[in-house]
């Protein structure tokens, strides 16, 4: 009988070579994320595995990137309160989407086609990354490999979030690709009538924006195009890029069930509204009417819990979801979740909260903020680094 150290080369002999291949990467990243301690560790990685201009292109902003720092420093400019003697020794993080439950009230905000600048695998390995954590996964049109193949990677349900490109027509066609694919919910953007002049990827030549359709009919875009959408594909609707109490209460009025507060990250608007600070306008305009998400320099477990108290059922992470991505593949989006998690119930934990649900505006309060707020100044050890 041949010893198992000849069993095991035969066996491996007789396998694909590229499957040999991948499986070896991706034990490297699984590897690599389960050292990961803290998310900091994470973003220092991240900044390490990418080029200069591919993290400008994943970190950036438009024009003076005024509205991405003020993302950061409206976050900074809330303190939590906190309350001692309270048993807090199980601490319930759990919130839902659209009546999935989630295992804390964060998900994957849709982003564009940089994410295979960051891994080979783009989309697919963030959906898998985070559907093995249990949250819930929006995937863009323009994410490649492609709709169909980051939902045949999981299995599960995923929300479809369309730019739209052309007529209605082109429009109906990927409606109806992304209803065969299983998708539960169409999340149309319409912040983005105008591509924004993102210096820094000008800057580095990078040929980031995705090429194909005509601009023209994203800038045409009317609330009757968003109200015919949704009875075309027959399945929820969530409008993302509302930012004016205005807009959420005609949200409403056009039967829209998810209202999403974004300023796309500080990479449209310069100079807009902090996502956290149009937040409370908008959930007092929804006024219960429909379920309110927000995104925008979520950074911290401490982030999450500041945005749930003033009214957003969840949240999305951005710039998080590529650095983790670009850190560890996809363990590093799975790696990520969990080390958000942690922050989440022990930062509840020491407000004297035992459960996500009883989170209300009473338990933040406007603050001093220490810092100027930058694209990565919620991470004081990666500051200090020298890359």
């Amino acid at each position: 009988m041949a010893d198992k150290s000849q069993s095991d080369g035969s066996s491996a002999r007789g396998r694909d070579p590229q499957q040999l291949s991948d499986d070896s990467r991706l034990a490297s990243k699984r590897a690599a994320a389960r050292g990961f301690a803290t998310l900091q560790e994470l973003v220092i990685a991240a900044r390490r595995n990418l080029s200069r201009p591919l993290w400008d292109m994943v970190s950036g902003g438009s024009d003076s990137e005024t509205t991405l720092r003020r993302n950061r420093l409206a976050l900074d400019s809330l303190a939590l309160r906190q309350r001692v003697l309270v048993n807090v020794a199980h601490v319930d993080t759990g919130a839902s989407l659209l009546g999935k439950r989630l295992p804390i009230p964060v998900f994957i905000a849709p982003v564009g086609n940089f994410l295979q600048m960051a891994d080979a695998e783009g989309i697919v390995a963030v959906a898998r990354g985070a559907v093995a954590y249990g949250t819930e996964v929006f995937v863009s049109t323009a994410a490649k490999p492609g709709i169909e193949q980051a939902a045949a990677a999981v299995g599960v349900p995923l929300i479809f979030q369309l730019y739209v490109r052309s007529d209605r027509e082109w429009i109906g066609d990927m409606l109806d690709r992304a209803k065969a694919a299983g998708y539960r919910a169409l999340c149309v953007t319409v912040d983005r009538a105008y591509y924004s002049r993102r210096e820094r990827d000008l800057i580095s030549r990078l040929p980031v924006r995705e090429q194909g359709g005509n601009a023209s009919f994203q800038a045409s875009l009317t609330w009757d195009d968003v109200v015919w959408m949704k009875q075309r594909m027959g399945v929820p609707l969530i409008l993302k890029g509302i930012a004016t109490a205005e807009d959420a209460r005609l949200a409403i009025e056009h039967g829209t069930d998810v209202v999403y507060v974004s300023n796309h990250g500080g990479r449209q608007l310069d100079h807009a509204q902090a996502s956290i600070e149009v937040l409370p306008e908008v959930v007092a305009a929804v006024d219960g009417r429909a379920e309110v998400l927000v995104d925008g320099a979520i950074s911290r477990g401490t982030d999450v819990i500041k945005a749930i108290a003033l009214g957003a059922s969840a949240v999305g992470v951005g710039k998080l979801q590529g650095w983790a991505l670009a850190a560890a593949g996809e363990p590093g989006i799975t790696r990520m979740l969990e080390l958000l998690e942690v922050e989440i119930k022990t930062a509840l934990g020491l407000m004297g909260l035992d459960s996500m649900a009883k989170l209300d505006p009473s338990w933040v309060r406007s603050a001093q903020p220490v810092g100027l707020g930058s694209i990565t100044s919620a991470y004081p050890v990666f500051d200090e680094q020298r890359f």
